[in-house]
């Protein structure tokens, strides 16, 4: 590993932490101390030997790990600089260009034998040098698309499979088990590639940079309108826990909510004994008994990711509430209530969703002018005076009728009403967004990933 700045390896460490905080990893000082410790008794010439130690000093939740590799790589990088002394150079044609059927064919030997991953790391150091490299405006720099785009290692999953020489007998089992080894050793040398493309840039422009775009965020820090599948997969996951955070902050809201507000007419009157003073607040009465909560959800393909998952939130959080009632939408509303289970997978909800109410009429394109006035004519005593109403959407309604006047009356009515928008509030009201003119009506809030919105809802959702 490469020396370590001014401050020495107690230094380096607190950078490293601090990168793990900016990227949603939660480190503590005790952690930070035990990571310290871990190095005294580590050699630090065994790079995996720190990377581990490191690991399982800092991390709380095996989700962190990706964020923190990508971090480690960038830190602790694994060499300096070129690395062609390293490893033989890449096949040539006679005119001396890179030959690419031949590097394609060495490669997929690579990954078919068992204990390549050293020669692969090598290998992924030679391609990002020769085939990634580019001219940018501050000169050399590299790319991990121009190494790939060429050699395009997705596509030998058929040779390698054939490389592993699977008996004319193999099941169907066996031969499934075979392909998903496969693709976790292409991921894991496309994951090479980029990782040393990171190393070379991180020397030219610094690896904090490097850090705020080439390392995989939280997934709770993903935008909902811009999230990965993986990113999707992994909040579906964590909603348990996210909902155990939100109740245990609500039940913080609850207890303190037992001492009712300050009774000022009351209080006044009791300082007239203290000259005016007033030493003793009185408190007016608690009003007991839990909220309803109504939730009406655009599940459009533009914001079903967001949607879904905090449906999936709230269902979960159904014991904080006296009463939870979910309502879906595209261009027209329908309960959806009873499809929510503690033990149905979302997967599962979303089909019932789509094939067994009606929230689609006959144009399927995002109305919410009309889903807001189906909502009202069918189901508009589902809001009440007790009633806190949740509007998820962007607000983009195609360009028709907003029907500001049927929300205004729901909001009127509702004890609580806020929106929560997965859109950067400077594109609000762009477009076909009406978002602006909904926020005058009701209270919007940008809600763009899974941390913004525990926030923003365990502070808004009554107690």
């Amino acid at each position: 590993m490469t020396a370590f700045g001014p401050h020495g390896l107690g230094g380096h460490v607190a950078g490293f932490v601090a990168a793990l905080r900016a990227r949603g990893v939660p480190v503590g000082p005790s952690e930070t101390v035990d990571a310290g410790r871990v190095l005294t008794v580590l050699d630090l010439l065994d790079r995996e030997s720190v990377r581990e130690g490191l690991a399982c000093a800092l991390l709380r939740r095996p989700t962190h790990r990706r964020t923190f590799d990508g971090l480690f790589d960038l830190w602790f990088p694994v060499a300096v600089g070129e690395r062609s002394a390293e490893a033989a150079d890449l096949p040539r044609t006679p005119d001396g260009q890179v030959d690419l059927p031949a590097l394609r064919e060495q490669l997929a030997e690579l990954l078919t034998a068992e204990d390549s991953g050293a020669q692969l790391q090598l290998l992924a150091g030679q391609i990002v040098e020769q085939l990634g490299q580019y001219q940018s405006a501050r000169g050399p720099s590299f790319s991990a698309y121009q190494a790939l785009k060429d050699l395009a290692p997705q596509t030998l999953l058929s040779r390698v499979l054939a490389g592993l020489a699977l008996p004319p007998d193999a099941s169907d089992r066996d031969t499934e088990v075979a392909q998903r080894i496969v693709r976790e050793r292409i991921a894991g040398f496309r994951a090479s590639v980029e990782a040393e493309t990171n190393r070379r840039v991180a020397e030219q422009i610094g690896r904090e940079r490097v850090a705020t775009y080439g390392v995989a965020r939280q997934a709770e820090d993903a935008d909902f309108l811009r999230a990965s599948e993986r990113e999707l997969v992994e909040l579906r996951r964590g909603s348990q826990r996210l909902a155990r955070i939100l109740a245990s902050r609500l039940a913080v809201r609850r207890k303190k909510a037992r001492r009712g507000e300050i009774d000022l007419r009351k209080t006044l009157r009791a300082s007239m004994s203290t000259g005016g003073v007033p030493i003793d607040l009185v408190n007016r009465k608690p009003r007991p008994g839990r909220p309803e909560l109504v939730l009406l959800c655009d599940i459009s393909g533009s914001v079903a990711g967001f949607s879904n998952f905090t449906m999936l939130l709230v269902s979960a959080l159904r014991e904080q509430f006296s009463r939870v009632r979910i309502f879906a939408f595209v261009d027209r509303t329908d309960e959806v209530t009873t499809f929510f289970d503690p033990y149905a997978g979302l997967d599962n909800v979303l089909t019932r969703i789509f094939t067994e109410s009606r929230i689609i009429d006959a144009d399927g394109h995002s109305d919410y002018g009309q889903a807001l006035t189906t909502f009202a004519d069918n189901f508009g005593d589902a809001v009440t005076s007790r009633s806190s109403l949740l509007v998820l959407g962007d607000g983009r309604t195609n360009y028709r009728n907003p029907q500001l006047d049927t929300l205004r009356q729901l909001v009127d009515t509702a004890r609580h009403a806020h929106w929560l928008n997965p859109e950067p509030r400077n594109l609000w009201g762009t477009g076909d967004s009406a978002a602006r003119e909904y926020g005058e009506v009701i209270e919007m809030h940008e809600c763009r990933s899974a941390r913004q919105l525990t926030d923003v809802v365990s502070r808004l959702l009554p107690v």
